[in-house]
């Protein structure tokens, strides 16, 4: 009988002791970490043409995340928030940094069949659900620019949610092209 009562304390204090486990709070506007970025062989050519970007994340009500179909006010796709995943773009020049901006969308799609390094992240929990979460978003990118003679870039990215809060912006360290 006192083997019965000691197990039922027991369970009653695992029941308590997990009860009281605190769920991790973030603020709702997301916050980012740069994580990595790992260079990507093409299997076909040999050459490096591409990279990984790895983007660490946490947002405390969850709602990153664009569906194909939102692409009404304001995330239409001439509009500032199209994207939700900024990626700014730096060539080292004579020893600093520069933004390249952007050759127009037509002329740049015409030659390379994009036009940003941003992309449109998808929902990564459910719409209708509110929730803290954290993890690493990576994105493929194509880092060769057949138009500079320069080797040395680096990225800078903001995150955007869908209350339209904007994320701290990160950088990344110099990434060398080889090849160049």
């Amino acid at each position: 009988m006192a083997k019965l009562g000691f197990i039922r304390v027991l369970i009653v204090f695992l029941l308590l002791t997990a009860s009281c486990r605190k769920l991790e709070e973030y603020p709702i506007v997301p916050e980012i970490s740069f994580d990595g970025f790992v260079l990507l062989q093409n299997q076909e050519t040999g050459a490096v043409d591409k990279g990984l970007l790895q983007i660490g994340y946490r947002d405390g009500d969850g709602d990153i995340g664009l569906d194909q179909g939102d692409t009404t006010f304001p995330f239409q796709q001439s509009g500032d928030y199209y994207y939700n995943l900024i990626i700014r773009y730096f060539e080292q020049q004579n020893g600093e940094f520069v933004e390249l901006p952007l050759i127009s969308w037509n002329e740049l799609q015409q030659r390379y069949d994009t036009a940003t390094f941003s992309a449109r992240i998808p929902p990564l929990i459910p719409k209708d659900e509110t929730k803290a979460i954290k993890g690493v978003i990576e994105d493929e990118l194509f880092i060769n620019n057949p138009l500079s003679d320069f080797d040395t870039i680096m990225f800078k990215v903001q995150l955007i949610d869908r209350a339209l809060n904007k994320s701290n912006e990160v950088s990344s360290p110099p990434i060398v092209r080889p090849g160049l």
